[in-house]
């Protein structure tokens, strides 16, 4: 195992696929040695490293510990992109953050490396409380794509496509961290009722770009947006879900309270729902 000197007592998963999407962006399929974490579309489990694991280079050396702290843990949430019914691997979608204590040891793991995972799900960002009549449409920026993808997979679990009026919006700041993208334009091209809308705010950085441009908060409440969607946005007929930066997800909050959407409480959910990402 490419990481087996630093290998702790505490690991109890194991890296079985790698996908790099650019140097600072990866997708991560995890197998726990027990293999039975059960979870609902939308939540996130525990990621662990301990100190002493080893850093991607570009990072630096990191914070110094005290040598007593070297086999601690550091444990993050990361929600769960692989859909709730697949049982060989759980898959997660990682953003490095250079300055970060956990994410620059994330990104060092390879095929075989050893980590810790969580042994249960937690979280309430999930469609449980959304009506089977109702269109959904899921706002993301960067990785906080991750539970959409799990709800996505999930619900189009069996036929290929969800069943029901769904809509991703995604936001990036090129169209080369538009994670997923390829599964989910084929899913736009081939599933009736579901559309992806990728949207990139440095166009002017990406010249192959053609594709739609701007920040999510531009888009919200775009009057191009339904069409994009393929159904009505009425507080009335549609949830929304935001996930992501929280300037992202405050600013849409407020545009689409505006707009008649409400978030509810945590024991009266209403059609809008929250999850800031970091």
């Amino acid at each position: 195992m490419a990481d087996a000197p630093h290998e702790s007592s505490h690991y109890n998963a194991t890296v079985i696929k790698r996908i790099d999407i650019t140097p600072q962006l990866a997708i991560f399929q995890v197998r726990p040695d027990d293999n039975n974490l059960a979870f609902i579309p939308g939540q996130f489990t525990v990621l662990g490293l301990t100190r002493e694991a080893p850093r991607v280079p570009e990072a630096g050396p990191g914070d110094p510990y005290p040598p007593e702290k070297a086999g601690r843990l550091i444990r993050r949430a990361y929600s769960i992109s692989s859909g709730s019914e697949e049982k060989a691997f759980l898959e997660f979608y990682v953003s490095m953050v250079t300055s970060g204590e956990l994410t620059p040891r994330i990104f060092a793991l390879q095929e075989g490396s050893r980590l810790f995972v969580g042994k249960k799900a937690s979280g309430v960002f999930t469609l449980d409380s959304v009506p089977q009549d109702k269109n959904i449409l899921l706002v993301g920026t960067g990785t906080g794509l991750a539970p959409y993808i799990s709800m996505v997979r999930t619900l189009a679990l069996g036929i290929g496509c969800p069943i029901r009026p769904l809509a991703v919006l995604h936001g990036a700041s090129y169209s080369w961290d538009l994670g997923y993208r390829g599964e989910l334009e084929g899913l736009s091209r081939q599933c009736p009722k579901f559309g992806y809308i990728p949207v990139i705010s440095r166009p002017q950085e990406d010249g192959d770009w053609n594709g739609r441009t701007g920040r999510l908060n531009d888009w919200i409440t775009h009057p191009e947006l339904p069409d994009a969607c393929g159904f009505d946005l009425s507080p009335e007929q549609t949830h929304v879900f935001l996930c992501g930066n929280p300037g992202m997800v405050e600013n849409a909050a407020a545009q689409l309270q505006e707009k008649g959407f409400d978030p509810g409480s945590r024991k009266e959910p209403g059609n809008l729902h929250l999850e800031k990402y970091w």
